[in-house]
This record gives structure tokens, C-alpha cells and sequence, in this order.
């Protein structure tokens, strides 16, 4: 038989409560459980109502959102890309403030760090507009840059919730050149679309194309049918701050917005397919 400990040998086994006069705290309050494995529904629910909070707080109503790697300096060897970020932001940033909406309207939001995500959050403040930046913790290159605006500066531990967020807001994406996670990010929004998961299109503008059409073979997809021919219309490819913004403004238009954020829904199978 085995044997049962007892109630007094179970007492001093377990861990010894802390004295607290005052009384426990609140559990929202409680940093030790929200740290803990059962706190991780409420961690990830707080990554999504805590921008929106801000969103609605700043009267943002939609955004474009620049991609592009953090290793890419302003004097390294592919420097013309930080340079033209910074001046594309700031071109969208001016034709943002131009309309005259209760909504702020095509907003630049990027990742927060540096390399590209710096060039676009630098040319939007240097444009006078607010800017956004969805930071995530990273052992190495992810530190918010200087240039974000202060109240539209978040920190995330959830890729996938860092994710939502940008799609949820983007009514464009600009995507730079870029490695592993800027690959991510863009087949991320390319699948959405592809699937019509979300209820509008999300026009994506690969700039430069030199790095993205040695980078990936579009064309050998289509030939091999892994994707279908239409679906080369989900992106367009831009070589100048002044062509890209053209094309933002003819795909997007620039009419007037309400305060409240325009999130995207997502598309059920039953449910007709968007326009493009």
C-alpha cells in the first residue's frame, strides 16, 4: 500500500505564504501571476486592447506600413534604400496631412527598430505627422528607435500579435529589402489576400526590384502552379519614393475618414469576396 503523507507533512512541504497585512492584491495588479502560465490569456488579450485604446485615443484611423531590414544602415552598402524610405515616409506623411479628416489617415507604421523601420518613422516626424511603432523584444537589433511618436510606441512579446496589428490597420504595405522576418511579414499579408481572409485588399509595393525579383522567383511559381497567375496582381513592384507614392494615392484615394480605426475583418468562406 502506499503511503499517505500527512496533513502536517503535506503543510511543510509546501511553500510558506508571504505575510500580507494589507491583503492580497487584485489579481490584474498581481505581477506574479500575470508572469505565469495561467496569466497568458490575459498578456495576450492586453496586446490587443492596448493599442486599440491608444488608436482610438490618438484618432487613428488606418495606416501604411513600411517593411524592411533592421541590419540596413544609412552609410552601409545598401544605404540608398534607408535614404528612400525616409523620403517616401515623409511623402506619405505630407499627403496624409493633407486630408482633412476626423480620422488620421495613412499613418506610417513599422516594426519600431531600426535599419528601414528607423528610415520611415524618421521621414514621417521629420514630415510633422505622428508615426507608429510596433516594437517586439528580441535578443538582438530590436530596440524602438528615437523618431516613433510618444503615445504610439508599443512593445510586444507575441509575434502574432504584433502581426494582427498590422494587418488589421494597413490599408497598404511598402516592403523593403529584407531577410527572414521581412519575408515573414510580406507572404503573411500575400497569404491574407491570396485567401481573401480579410474583407479588403491590402495593396503590397515591393521596392526595388533588382533585390526582389534575384531574391524570389514569382514567375517559377506561377510556372510550377504554386500560385496562380492572378495572384502576381496581389503586389507591384516600385524603384522611387515619387512612383510609390503615386501609386499609394491612386490605389488608396484620399477621402475623409471617421476618429474610430477602420480594423479589417476577417472573411468567413461564406461571406463574397472582396474587390480588388
Amino acid at each position: 500500500m502506499r503511503s499517505r503523507n500527512t496533513r502536517k507533512e503535506r503543510m511543510e512541504s509546501e511553500p510558506e505564504p508571504s505575510p500580507n497585512v494589507e491583503g492580497p492584491p487584485l489579481a490584474y495588479r498581481d505581477p506574479a501571476f500575470l508572469d505565469s502560465d495561467e496569466g497568458r490569456p490575459v498578456r495576450i488579450l492586453a496586446e490587443y486592447l492596448q493599442p486599440l485604446h491608444a488608436f482610438r485615443r490618438y484618432r487613428v484611423h488606418d495606416t501604411i506600413a513600411f517593411f524592411g531590414s533592421a541590419r540596413i544602415q544609412e552609410q552601409g552598402p545598401l544605404g540608398r534604400y534607408y535614404g528612400e524610405a525616409r523620403e517616401l515616409a515623409r511623402l506619405v506623411t505630407e499627403w496624409s496631412e493633407s486630408i482633412h479628416s476626423p480620422g488620421h489617415r495613412f499613418l506610417v507604421v513599422t516594426g519600431g527598430g531600426p535599419g528601414i523601420m528607423e528610415a520611415a518613422n524618421r521621414g514621417a516626424l521629420e514630415a510633422g505627422g505622428r508615426t507608429i511603432g510596433l516594437n517586439i523584444g528580441l535578443p538582438h537589433e530590436q530596440r524602438p528607435n528615437e523618431f516613433i511618436t510618444p503615445g504610439l510606441s508599443f512593445q510586444f512579446h507575441y509575434f502574432f500579435m504584433r502581426k494582427l496589428w498590422f494587418a488589421y490597420m494597413a490599408r497598404a504595405l511598402v516592403v523593403f529589402p529584407g531577410g527572414f522576418g521581412t519575408l515573414d511579414e510580406l507572404f503573411e499579408i500575400l497569404t491574407l489576400s491570396q485567401t481573401a481572409k480579410l474583407d479588403r485588399k491590402v495593396p503590397v509595393l515591393l521596392y526595388g526590384p533588382e533585390y526582389w525579383k534575384k531574391l524570389v522567383s514569382f514567375d517559377f511559381l506561377v510556372e510550377t502552379d504554386m500560385i496562380a497567375k492572378e495572384d502576381l496582381d496581389l503586389f507591384r513592384f516600385v524603384d522611387t519614393p515619387k512612383g510609390a507614392l503615386k501609386l499609394l494615392q491612386d490605389l488608396l484615394g484620399s477621402e475623409e475618414r471617421p476618429e474610430e480605426p477602420s480594423l479589417a475583418r476577417s472573411k468567413t468562406p461564406d461571406n463574397p469576396v472582396p474587390k480588388r
